[in-house]
């Protein structure tokens, strides 16, 4: 999975307010400092993700605020510098604990991210196998499933990032007639669109991982006369930039085949899906104008100021009504 680092705060990013909204979902006490614990790990973390959801109205921030947490502990258990072994077990462990917590049973653990995100699933209809699917990607990442073809890289994405979009889904909610089955299959494409993105971006970083990780299909390295060693070492340039200018038209497709989601989801949350949507298709931007920067030692970025200045322009465009029709 793809680790994040860390971001800059703001105003926006002060702990949830004191309150009980209109959901029932309380931000105060207890819970409160459950939520606020959940905010600081997107803060320290997220650095791409953070900008967008800042933007999200409470209390649906805090709700997706928790659910990154989740992901974010379930990505550790598994990328624990541990044996395989361990991490296995440790990622049952965890898989135990989201299985109480979905039965709605109390999970004994001074994690607060537990906490919080028992309140957000009794709160918003998040369905039970966003959950159970992002642990499924994790338990293939652990049992280094190879990624053969196309659908076994469409697959792992679903699981590890299209996941992420269905709950937040769950939790933006849709405009008054907005047909639901539609939104999530674009919601679907946009998480794909995302790990795409995540893969090309980070194809150095998991190549030298230990153990090596490659995500990009096998079938696609033979289409290319390729193998991800000449891949990293960049040995044969021009078949190199194919290959991956070839996978980033497959995440670009994504992008632009999802371009309707905004509409559909409620105006108050389209900033925020906006502004995430933009930092990443900028970053697939910096690989298609230069396909060797996914092995050269700087690493695909967007600078700080530039996040910001889209989330800033996503929140502009929401006192303009951009989102409104």
């Amino acid at each position: 999975m793809t680790r994040s680092a860390t971001a800059s705060t703001s105003t926006l990013d002060a702990a949830p307010e004191v309150s009980r909204s209109a959901t029932g979902l309380s931000l105060s006490g207890e819970l409160g400092e459950a939520f606020a614990a959940c905010a600081q790990v997107v803060r320290s973390r997220a650095r791409n993700f953070y900008y967008g959801l800042r933007l999200t109205p409470e209390p649906r921030r805090s709700a997706i605020y928790s659910v990154y947490a989740w992901m974010r502990a379930a990505d550790d258990a598994a990328d624990a510098p541990a044996s395989i072994e361990d991490r296995r077990a440790a990622l049952a462990r965890f898989a135990a604990n989201t299985e109480r917590l979905l039965r709605r049973e109390a999970v004994e653990s001074p994690e607060p991210f537990w906490h919080a995100l028992g309140a957000t699933i009794a709160h918003f209809p998040v369905p039970a196998r966003v959950f159970r699917d992002m642990l499924a990607g994790l338990e293939d990442d652990l049992a280094a499933r190879p990624v053969t073809t196309e659908a076994d890289l469409e697959r792992y994405c679903y699981r590890v990032a299209s996941t992420a979009g269905l709950a937040c889904l769950s939790i933006w909610g849709l405009r008054p007639g907005a047909d639901r089955e539609r939104a999530e299959a674009l919601a679907i494409r946009r998480g794909q669109a995302f790990q795409r993105t995540n893969i090309l971006r980070d194809f150095a970083q998991d190549f030298d991982d230990t153990p090596r990780r490659v995500y990009l299909p096998a079938e696609a390295f033979a289409r290319h006369g390729l193998t991800p060693e000449s891949l990293r070492a960049w040995s044969a340039p021009a078949r190199c930039a194919a290959l991956v200018l070839e996978q980033a038209a497959i995440a670009r497709a994504h992008y632009d085949g999802s371009a309707e989601l905004e509409s559909l989801v409620s105006a108050d949350c389209a900033p925020t899906l906006w502004a995430m949507t933009r930092i990443y298709s900028g970053l697939l931007g910096v690989i298609e104008a230069d396909p060797a920067r996914i092995v050269s030692a700087a690493r695909v970025r967007l600078s700080s100021a530039s996040k910001a200045a889209i989330a800033l322009r996503a929140a502009w465009g929401s006192r303009r009504g951009w989102w409104r029709s």
